[in-house]
């Protein structure tokens, strides 16, 4: 079985030659708070719209991503109403089958805007860092 591949972090602490940086970034227009969603959401995707909003504003832009995370908002206020129907009819296995498909489109918009550790690493958004030892110990003497 072959050796698992480095992080791209560890390629460019070492210098290798395989790591590839971006050519050109381009800074996105940054949003001033949350906007209103282009169509109407219930509790569930209007919770995520506000968290996205909120947690993804260095790089969602509110030109070219809204409706895909309106769309995903949307999905995610189908799921809750689907899922109450599929715990409720405990024989509804289309319903049920349903359900995860949707559950893979979310998760894969999710993905597609950003929210999973390897696309926001892939975005340059942020990078896994292991503190030091000197580090850890130092947050231990502050957190005593």
């Amino acid at each position: 079985m072959p050796n698992p591949g480095k992080p791209a972090e560890e390629k460019r602490r070492i210098g290798s030659r395989n790591y590839k940086p971006a050519d050109s970034v381009i800074e996105l227009e940054r949003v001033a708070g949350v906007p209103d969603p282009m169509r109407r959401l219930d509790s569930a995707g209007l919770d995520l719209w506000c968290r996205v909003w909120g947690m993804g504003e260095a790089w969602i832009s509110p030109r070219t991503d809204v409706e895909l995370l309106q769309i995903t908002c949307e999905q995610l206020d189908e799921r809750e109403s689907l899922r109450a129907y599929v715990l409720d009819n405990i024989e509804a296995w289309h319903e049920r089958a349903a359900l995860r498909e949707l559950e893979k489109s979310i998760r894969s918009n999710l993905s597609l805007l950003g929210f999973t550790p390897t696309d926001r690493m892939k975005l340059g958004v942020a990078e896994v860092k292991r503190m030091s030892v000197v580090e850890e110990l130092m947050s231990r003497i502050d957190n005593a």
